[in-house]
């Protein structure tokens, strides 16, 4: 069987690597000619995903494996397409269909009479059907459900874990008809394999439900549900900042109780998926007061932590401020939407003066996403922790000798006796 993965992003080419450890015969279609040229080196163009370069070499010498800029070379003669290429928000929050809809258009001129499309971006609900399924029928004259079969999974991996994640988590499908489903159902059965889990109501694996629009919102349910979750517990942080009483102490109390599952709160909620599906899922739902409550709190986050400073020196202005930590999350050079770019534009726009160091990246690195490298300790006037990676621990703060305060968003360091203040 020939598979077609499109996108060979951080979640697409693992995927694709899966699929031709599986035993499928494996062609990615991706549209910068670098990774395709790296891939097909055998080497992987982002870093950070364990197994990931063994994988891909051995798939590579059994020839199982190919990568190609050409839709055609990908497409043509493929019994199964599966998508990841991803969407993104305009500055408006508004979903940008741009790429997926172009990739959308150039599987269709090639797709072959009895195919599987199987979308793993995350939707906003009705998009596979609705959006997707008349494009492509639009473009190739062929009949979804009669022609080619149509289907959403969502991808429900991260980054620095994902081989472990596909065999730990169930596969969920749902097609734009029951025989869509079913063809789902069996090219995922046969292209995973899954841990036994004691905790689930049936057994680990792949899992139908009723239709796309159910399975697109299973994948926004989890991911909103996280935001939301957050968002309260950030206001109970607040709230608690208020009465000077302790939320981690308050958390780990309540979550004792079995039925509590209040989740940590912090300065920013970064990533591919937490900032930017609850906009996916207001566009079905405008009315989810819920929802956007959240979504505002934890946006306003990075500016509530920079109000401490402002209570202690009046304003932003003429400040050096360190930033610790690029990365959305601790210990992954994963950067998208991470708090930190937050921070340092409000920063520099007040007449402050962010830099930043982040153990997984280089200053080039770092000055490539707009930012300053940290360069001068003697002159930072306040810190803040914003990424809680390992290499943080023990971070020599007494080298700084105009430092008024640290600002620590993850509430990471334990207390210390120091002439400046922690304040998380």
């Amino acid at each position: 069987m020939k598979v077609c993965v499109v996108g060979l992003g951080k979640i697409g080419l693992p995927l694709s690597v899966q699929f031709a450890k599986s035993g499928f015969d494996v062609v990615g279609v991706d549209i910068s000619e670098n990774s395709v040229s790296l891939i097909n080196n055998g080497i992987v163009p982002f870093p950070g995903e364990p197994l990931l370069d063994a994988y891909l070499n051995e798939v590579l010498t059994q020839k199982k494996i190919l990568a190609t800029s050409s839709y055609q070379q990908g497409v043509t003669d493929a019994d199964v397409v599966v998508v990841l290429v991803p969407l993104i928000v305009d500055g408006k929050n508004i979903p940008n269909y741009a790429s997926i809809d172009s990739a959308t258009t150039e599987i269709a001129k090639y797709l072959k009479k009895g195919a599987l499309i199987s979308y793993e971006t995350t939707l906003p609900i009705g998009t596979t059907r609705n959006r997707f399924g008349n494009l492509l029928e639009n473009v190739s004259g062929f009949k979804a459900d009669i022609d080619f079969h149509l289907v959403f999974s969502p991808e429900r991996v991260s980054s620095g874990r994902i081989f472990e994640d596909l065999k730990n988590y169930p596969k969920i499908v749902g097609g734009i008809t029951k025989v869509s489903t079913e063809k789902g159902i069996s090219f995922y059965t046969e292209a995973l394999t899954f841990n036994p889990r004691n905790d689930l109501n049936r057994p680990n694996g792949v899992w139908a439900v009723d239709s796309s629009e159910a399975s697109e919102f299973v994948k926004l349910a989890e991911t909103t549900y996280r935001d939301v979750n957050i968002g309260l517990a950030n206001q109970f942080a607040i709230h608690a900042e208020e009465i000077s009483l302790n939320i981690s102490e308050i958390i780990e109390s309540a979550n004792s109780q079995p039925f509590s599952h209040i989740h940590t709160p912090g300065i920013s909620v970064g990533g591919h998926c937490i900032p930017v599906y609850p906009h996916f899922y207001l566009t079905t739902d405008p009315k989810a007061s819920i929802v956007q409550t959240a979504r505002a709190q934890n946006a306003a986050m990075p500016d509530y932590y920079l109000e401490k400073i402002r209570s202690i020196s009046k304003s932003l202005n003429g400040l050096n401020i360190l930033i610790l930590g690029l990365a959305y999350r601790p210990n992954v050079k994963e950067h998208t939407l991470s708090g930190t770019l937050k921070l340092a534009e409000i920063i520099n726009s007040e007449e402050g003066n962010a830099v930043v160091v982040d153990p997984l990246y280089t200053d080039d690195e770092i000055k490539s996403h707009g930012l300053k490298p940290f360069e001068n300790e003697t002159n930072i006037d306040y810190v803040i922790l914003h990424t809680g990676h390992a290499a943080f621990k023990d971070f020599d703060f007494l080298r700084f000798p105009n430092l008024k305060a640290v600002i620590d968003g993850r509430n990471f360091f334990p207390v210390m006796e120091t002439s400046f203040p922690f304040l998380s």
